[in-house]
C-alpha cells in the first residue's frame, strides 16, 4: 500500500481508504461481526484511513467496535458532522447554515461521534453538507476550531454534496480548511480542472468518493438488477434507462480491459489514483471480497499516461445521477 501526507496534517494515510457508508446498510444489511471483520481486514492489508459520519445509520458504531479489536497502530478517523435538514433539502438545493448546522450542533454532533467510535479525538471532521453562502456565517466556523484548539478534533473538512466541485473553491483558498472531499471517477473527472489543482497549491488534501460510481464501474448492473428497499442505489441508477449506462461500460471493457486491467474495477481505481493531486480515495470495502480486490487494484501497475489522458478526455460522461434522489 502506498500512503501520502494529509494535507497540512501531514499524518501518512493510505491512498486507497475505506469507505464506511456500507456499514450503516445502505448496501444491504449485514451483522456486525461480519461487518467488523472487513474493517479489521482493510487494515491488516494496509489500508489506514476510514471514512465515516453521523448519517451513515451505525456506522460510527460499528467503527468504534472494530477499532477495541485492532491491535495495530491507530487508523486515521474521519467523520462528518450530521446536517439537521429537513429531508433530502440541504443537498441537492441550499439551505440556510442556521437550518443544517444550528449553533452549538457541531459540537453536540461531533461529542456523539467521539462517544460512538470511542475516541478521545477525530482526525478529520467534516461538514456532510457545505454551500458557499454559509461563509457569510462565520459562527460554524468558529466552533469547529474550537473544537479543534480542544483537541477533540485534530482537523477541518467539508464534503461537496455533489458533482459540483467549484462551490467549495473560495473556501479551500481561504486557508481555513484541511480537506476537501468530491466525487471523482472515470465518468466524472471534472474535479481535475479547477479543484484538485487548487487544493494542491493550497496545501489542502482531496478525499476523492464515489471511485466506482456507486458500484457501477465494477460492471456489476444488469436491466433486471434489483436493490432491497433501504439500498442507498435503488434509484441511483434510474435517472436514465440502464441500457444507456450499460453500454457506456461496456465501452470502457472493450477499450481498457484486459489490457490495462485485470477487471473494470481496477480500471476504475488505477484511474483515481494516477493523479498525485488525489490525497485518498475512499471505496466501500463492507465485504471482505471487495477490500481484497480494491486494495489489489490500488497495488497494481498504474495506468501508462497517454491512457489516462485519453479516459479522462473522452470517456467523460458527467451527469448527476443524484436528482433522482433530490428531485424525484
Amino acid at each position: 500500500m502506498q500512503y501520502n501526507p494529509f494535507g497540512k496534517l501531514e499524518t501518512p494515510v493510505s491512498r486507497l481508504g475505506f469507505g464506511a457508508m456500507g456499514l450503516g446498510g445502505s448496501f444491504g444489511q449485514f451483522d456486525d461481526k461480519r461487518l467488523v471483520y472487513s474493517l479489521l481486514h482493510s487494515l491488516e492489508l494496509g489500508v489506514n484511513f476510514i471514512d465515516t459520519a453521523r448519517n451513515y445509520g451505525e456506522s460510527e458504531r460499528i467503527v468504534g467496535l472494530a477499532l477495541k479489536e485492532w491491535k495495530g497502530e491507530r487508523p486515521f478517523i474521519a467523520s462528518k458532522v450530521q446536517s439537521r435538514g429537513p429531508g433530502n433539502l440541504g443537498w441537492g438545493q441550499p439551505i440556510p447554515v442556521e437550518t443544517a448546522y444550528p449553533r452549538g450542533w457541531l459540537r453536540e454532533s461531533t461529542e456523539i461521534s467521539l462517544r460512538q467510535l470511542g475516541v478521545e479525538t477525530i482526525d478529520l471532521m467534516q461538514l456532510h453538507q457545505y454551500w458557499p453562502q454559509w461563509d457569510a456565517a462565520d459562527y460554524w466556523m468558529d466552533e469547529l476550531l474550537q473544537l479543534k484548539q480542544e483537541g477533540k478534533i485534530r482537523g477541518i473538512g467539508v464534503s461537496v454534496p455533489d458533482q459540483r466541485h467549484d462551490i467549495v473553491l473560495s473556501l479551500a483558498q481561504s486557508g481555513k480548511i484541511d480537506s476537501v472531499q468530491t466525487v471523482f471517477h472515470i465518468f466524472d473527472p471534472l474535479a481535475l480542472d479547477c479543484l484538485v489543482p487548487i487544493c494542491q497549491d493550497n496545501g489542502v488534501a482531496i478525499i476523492a468518493r464515489c471511485i466506482l460510481d456507486e458500484g457501477g464501474l465494477t460492471g456489476f448492473l444488469r436491466e433486471d438488477t434489483a436493490f432491497e428497499e433501504g439500498d442507498f442505489r435503488k434509484s441511483y441508477f434510474d435517472y436514465m434507462p440502464r441500457g444507456v449506462y450499460i453500454e457506456r461500460v461496456n465501452k470502457l471493457k472493450e477499450a481498457f480491459v484486459p489490457k490495462y486491467a485485470r477487471s473494470l474495477a481496477e480500471l476504475a481505481i488505477k484511474f483515481v489514483l494516477h493523479h498525485p493531486g488525489i490525497t485518498t480515495a475512499i471505496s466501500s470495502m463492507h465485504v471482505p471480497q471487495y477490500a481484497e480486490e480494491n486494495i489489489a487494484a490500488a497495488n497494481a501497475d498504474p495506468l501508462p499516461d497517454d491512457v489516462f489522458e485519453e479516459i479522462r478526455r473522452h470517456y467523460r460522461w458527467v451527469r448527476n445521477f443524484y436528482e433522482t434522489k433530490y428531485w424525484a
